[in-house]
């Protein structure tokens, strides 16, 4: 009680300290959304206040003496639609970059004032998209800055297991997601990434990197390809301009830091941070209740130059390297299957040209190299028998080319092409298993290369044919070499404005995916699949109930057709071993590619930004996500929670106290029952054939809470938060286990009561 005592007594002094009247400066640069030319003249103003600037000949703006503290901006210029952005937080004595993008309002007269500019982050793409910035990102409770765990709060997003943050959207799998960063593919922006999927417990990407993130959980337009549920799209901030910066964290996950600068005299600028993780350094000297010690850092950066006025280019780099070797013991102690070492070292570099057409448009080029290499060895804790042995170096080099081009103010064009090169290598060994409904499995050795090559072009036609309708077409096309399969994918959009609040917004698409490499390089057979097609049909409506608060609906289907299904497991769905097989699909012969699968729901959101004191976003969804099996029956998917409903939200007290909650309920997800005489008699989980995901884990649902405490001193700032996950220790239990030393079943439970906390400091 002393020392906690002492604690506030410290807090309360250092707060008082920081209460002098502190100030900042915010900078940046307005533009056409549909040009990228900067708008002269255009006004920025702090709302609730009288304090602004315009923007100059290029484009840029300057606020100086900036009070400290969160605040909305709004950008506003004639005969374009305002952008207000809000969560800005004004540091003290520092240079805060907030850019805005404005579109042409299409007015008939240029004296019309357009209402709102809080959600003109996704009105090019309004169905199925969300828009999160960067407070918005770092403050969620819940996510610990994990970009990934943000987007599971939403109605579209099944909630299945705290210990992995894969995104399975409507009906999807954790393998049918992109992510792009910069216009920049990123398979897996995870720490331990599962092997051929998205996933994996630990994100990756700095938080204090990204300027605002737009999540498509379906629908989203030709211009991405190779996936069938959804795109995350991240934009990377950029350093400062004009003068040094640097930021040291203390968090539950680790340490680290960021520095950023100018280059060549406000012409350019760079940002580094380095980060590494110290529950190896916790775990042996307190008692977590686990004593798994995984060890993980990474580092990132981004580096960005103006060669002129109309071109820029920009690099980023991505690299994280990540370690964990149980022993045996370690495993049976915390009722691990497995037990081996694990090495994964992954990085994406890339290089993007921005060039400026002037009014007419501009074009958005990459260029990018990513690897995964896997050296991982694992044992069955039962019985030690080698079960993977996983030598695998992913490889590929991607060419990406955007180009828009504004044919008229009503009309646009979008255009370009993916060419990616893959050099994969396989050394893997894979042990006699019993399959998951008792069937013997022979041991299979994988030694091989992958060298092929992925094509996509992509056309798309956007006009508004009257002054409230907007019909976006589009066509693409891809070929994969290796099993020489082209695929012809069009897409529609139309979007209709029955008044200044209220939208209705129709899309419908066709979408198709390669199959995971991990699957095509186990036998020749695989090149007569055909490639995973997805139908997409969405219809929703859109009320703008105040200029801050959006209320969405949406009704979706969407059908799956060329699934691959194995005959030896005629009632299982084999994509959805990602599950159930701890993402390792292996010792699968004469696959078909004739599996069927459909998801359709309801979802209605509700968002409301911080445009004051508090912020919220309330999600629910009814769906149902099903497979056809070998007999023609329907069966549940192993996401299908049915019912899904969320609540987040946070309240601000002045300019240094924020509290905020999320709470979140989902249906439990469904399950196969064990065959004990089978299992008993193995020795290992055998799934009831008679009983296929027939059965319900318990109700998922858990409340999370955080508590932000900002310091703005003289030439520097501090930010303290902590944060209680699940803080009514709800048992949630992610799936069953089979005991092997026990000899029975057991449930997997999912994470208890943890408190978080994190500190960072800026100066």
């Amino acid at each position: 009680m002393k020392k906690i005592i002492l604690l506030l007594l410290f807090l309360r002094t250092i707060s008082v300290s920081a209460q002098e009247e502190r100030y900042g400066i915010i900078t940046g640069s307005v533009v056409d959304r549909n040009s990228k030319e900067p708008l002269i003249g255009a006004n920025v103003i702090i709302m609730g206040t009288n304090i602004g600037a315009a923007t100059d000949e290029n484009g840029i703006y300057r606020i100086e003496h900036a009070p400290v503290g969160a605040h909305s901006i709004k950008f506003s210029y004639i005969g374009y639609q305002p952008v207000i952005k809000t969560d800005i937080i004004v540091k003290s004595n520092r240079i805060i970059t907030v850019t805005a993008e404005l579109e042409s309002a299409a007015l008939e007269s240029e004296e019309v004032v357009v209402a709102g500019g809080y959600f003109t982050e996704t009105e090019e793409h309004s169905i199925s998209a969300i828009n999160f910035s960067y407070e918005e990102v770092r403050r969620a409770p819940g996510s610990a800055g994990d970009i990934s765990r943000i987007m599971m709060s939403l109605p579209s997003v099944a909630k299945v297991n705290d210990q992995s943050n894969g995104l399975i959207v409507r009906g999807g799998s954790p393998a049918e997601n992109a992510f792009y960063v910069d216009n920049i593919e990123i398979p897996n922006i995870n720490h331990f990434p599962t092997f051929g999927t998205t996933s994996g417990p630990i994100g990756l990407l700095n938080v204090d990197f990204i300027e605002d993130a737009t999540f498509y959980a379906g629908g989203f337009d030709v211009t991405y390809g190779d996936r069938l549920s959804s795109v995350l799209n991240i934009k990377f901030r950029e350093g400062n301009r004009e003068e040094y910066d640097a930021q040291l964290d203390l968090n539950w996950s680790g340490f680290g830091g960021v520095i950023e600068g100018p280059l060549n005299d406000g012409k350019g600028s760079w940002i580094f941070s380095l980060r590494r993780s110290y529950l190896d350094f916790l775990i042996k000297t307190i008692d977590m209740g686990t004593s798994v010690v995984p060890r993980y850092g990474d580092l990132q950066t981004k580096i960005v130059y103006d060669l002129n006025a109309s071109n820029k280019i920009s690099f980023i780099g991505i690299f994280g390297d990540d370690h964990n070797s149980p022993d045996k013991q370690t495993a049976i102690d915390n009722d691990m299957l497995t037990y081996g070492n694990q090495d994964v070292y992954e990085g994406t570099a890339g290089l993007t040209w921005l060039s400026i057409w002037g009014k007419n448009g501009y074009s958005l080029t990459s260029f990018s190299f990513t690897g995964a290499k896997f050296d991982e060895i694992f044992f069955e804790t039962g019985t030690d028998q080698l079960l993977r042995k996983n030598n695998a170096f992913n490889r590929f080099v991607k060419l990406r080319n955007v180009n828009h081009y504004n044919i008229n103010d009503n009309t646009s064009i979008e255009f370009g092409t993916d060419l990616k090169y893959l050099f994969d290598t396989y050394e893997n060994f894979y042990g006699e298993y019993i399959d998951a409904v008792g069937n013997a499995t022979p041991a299979m050795n994988i030694s091989r290369k992958l060298n092929t090559t992925k094509l996509g072009v992509f056309f798309k036609y956007t006009t508004n044919l009257l002054r409230n309708l907007r019909v976006n077409f589009g066509v693409r096309g891809d070929y994969f070499q290796y099993n020489q399969k082209c695929n012809l994918s069009p897409r529609f959009h139309l979007s209709y404005d029955l008044n200044d609040r209220t939208k209705l917004n129709l899309s419908t698409g066709i979408y198709y995916q390669n199959l995971p490499e991990i699957l095509l390089v186990q036998n020749e057979q695989t090149k007569s699949l055909d490639d995973p097609k997805a139908y997409h049909y969405t219809a929703g409506v859109e009320y703008l109930i105040t200029e801050d608060t959006k209320i969405t609906a949406e009704l979706y289907l969407k059908k799956y057709e060329n699934m691959p299904l194995d005959p030896s497991q005629k009632d299982l769905f084999l994509i959805d071993e990602f599950y159930y097989r701890d993402g390792n699909i292996y010792g699968h012969e004469n696959l078909k590619s004739n599996g069927v699968a459909r998801s359709r729901g309801i979802e209605i959101t509700l968002q409301k930004k911080m445009s004051s004191d508090f912020y919220g976003i309330a999600g629910f969804s009814y769906s149902l996500s099903q497979y056809r099996d070998s007999k023609g029956n329907w069966r549940n998917r192993v996401y299908d929670n049915r019912i899904i409903f969320n609540i987040e939200g946070g309240y601000k007290l002045g300019n240094d106290w924020q509290f905020s909650m999320r709470w979140i309920y989902a249906g439990g997800t469904p399950y196969t029952p064990f065959d004990i005489e089978k299992s008993v008699n193995l020795n290992r989980g055998v799934l009831d054939e008679e009983r296929i995901n027939m059965e319900r884990l318990p109700d998922y649902h858990s409340l999370n809470l955080r508590i932000d405490k900002r310091f703005f001193f003289r030439n520097s700032n501090m930010t303290l938060y902590v944060s209680v996950w699940n803080a009514y220790n709800r048992k949630n239990i992610a799936s069953y286990f089979w005991h092997q030393y026990e000899k029975k079943q057991k449930p997997v439970q999912q994470w208890g009561l943890l408190p978080i906390f994190g500190i960072e400091y800026e100066f």
